[in-house]
């Protein structure tokens, strides 16, 4: 797989969407009497069957508990929970599996962070910068670690068009800044942020980088050691895997240093009233049974969108962003968020007297799925003057018909209500 995105000029098979439809078993679902457009995969991406089977068939063939048994089956579970640990490692394109962590979502990877690595090195006066575009996920929990530390949270302005500029980075980093996190994608305004130039900039600054690469990874070849970044969270769920899995990434030589963040089963050496020693990594971030058949399940799904192709992937959601601005240009009194340069399947947007969740409310009449509100990301939409927007999110499977269908019902709308 490669670890870009399509270049202008590359030959990037085209994606026979009907037949990746075909294997989502949701998509056939009619909604209102109306087949279902599902226009929401930045929230959560909708699974194949591939990953529904793995999941089923772990289930009822392969399950047991992992690590801790010597019989037949826990071993048969335990071998197929390494190889999802590196299949992740190889989709990421990380050095060695002892660098991938299994948590619930990328916001327990990002409290990870926060808790074992920086609030251990955290003093009065330190600095987090982050930036206007973050998600919740990756703005509270640094707020908890400096507020008990007497830290503070400095957020990096974005421009009117939606992007960051590096310089604003630059005059930010000084000599108490501990920690930089930036989201790859955002959830709201779609933009790709030139991540790789941030993560030069912070290594030539000192400065340890946090990548939160939940809108990433469904969108955008991965390769960690090419980025050169030090951490890096995505959701399995947004990767067309199943909820309750995420993954951290972190540099062995950083996740070696950290202390534990939870206590509990498998994440000791050994244990005594007297005192415990703790187990390598990744085991030492891993307490309590995890979600074994999720991640089995999540390293299934990696497999199925490596096969796809990560660049068609991109060519594809390029064109239907390219065809999604467009179409809803033509709706009058609709306001699109932003305007990067760069932007992912993510496009937001208003409409004149009419409030967002209203937009949605109609929109699900006819079956069309969008998320309203402020998307866990309220600072970005204080940045624009805004309460809450609308979002249409595409994946792998969404089709130009249906952003055709959009802007469609969308005209409706308009003509009856505002």
């Amino acid at each position: 797989m490669s670890a870009r995105p399509a270049r202008r000029g590359d030959r990037v098979p085209a994606l026979d969407v009907e037949a990746i439809r075909a294997q989502f078993p949701i998509l056939a679902t009619r909604m209102r009497g109306r087949p279902l457009v599902y226009l929401d995969s930045a929230a959560s991406a909708q699974k194949p069957r591939a990953v529904i089977e793995a999941l089923s068939r772990f289930y009822e063939r392969d399950y047991a508990n992992i690590h801790r048994g010597v019989y037949e089956l826990s071993q048969r579970a335990s071998a197929l929970h390494d190889a999802a640990r590196q299949k992740v490692a190889r989709f990421l394109g990380a050095a060695d599996a002892r660098e991938i962590v299994f948590v619930r979502n990328a916001t327990e990877g990002v409290n990870l962070v926060a808790h074992a690595f920086l609030e251990p090195r955290l003093g009065p006066g330190d600095e987090i910068l982050l930036t206007e575009m973050e998600h919740h996920a990756n703005i509270v929990p640094w707020q908890l670690v400096a507020g008990r530390r007497g830290a503070k949270v400095v957020p990096v302005p974005i421009t009117e068009a939606g992007e960051l500029r590096l310089e604003d980075i630059a005059e930010r980093i000084g000599p108490r800044t501990k920690m930089l996190a930036v989201t790859w994608v955002s959830n709201v305004l779609g933009t790709v942020n030139p991540v790789h130039e941030i993560a030069a900039l912070a290594r030539r600054r000192g400065v340890p980088f946090l990548v939160d690469a939940a809108q990433a990874a469904p969108h955008l070849a991965i390769d960690v050691r090419a980025l050169g970044a030090d951490f890096l969270v995505f959701s399995a769920h947004k990767t067309y895997g199943p909820s309750g899995v995420g993954v951290l990434w972190g540099r062995a030589e950083l996740l070696d240093a950290m202390p534990p963040w939870q206590g509990g089963g498998d994440m000791i050496e050994r244990v005594s009233f007297a005192g415990t020693t703790f187990n390598e990594i990744p085991f030492r971030f891993e307490a309590g049974t995890p979600d074994i058949a999720g991640i089995h399940a999540t390293g299934a799904a990696l497999d199925w969108l490596e096969a796809v192709g990560l660049d068609a992937v991109h060519a594809h959601e390029e064109a239907l962003v390219a065809q999604a601005l467009e179409r809803l240009s033509r709706v009058r009194g609709l306001r699109v968020l932003g305007r990067p340069r760069a932007r992912a399947a993510v496009v937001a947007f208003t409409i004149d007297g009419l409030h967002p969740q209203d937009v949605g409310t109609l929109l699900d009449l006819d079956g069309i799925a969008i998320r309203t509100g402020h998307h866990c990301a309220m600072p970005l939409h204080e940045r624009f003057g805004l309460p809450a927007s609308a979002r249409a999110s595409m994946g792998v499977y969404t089709t130009p018909q249906e952003i055709d269908a959009l802007g469609c019902a969308l005209e409706r709308i308009v003509a009856r209500f505002a």
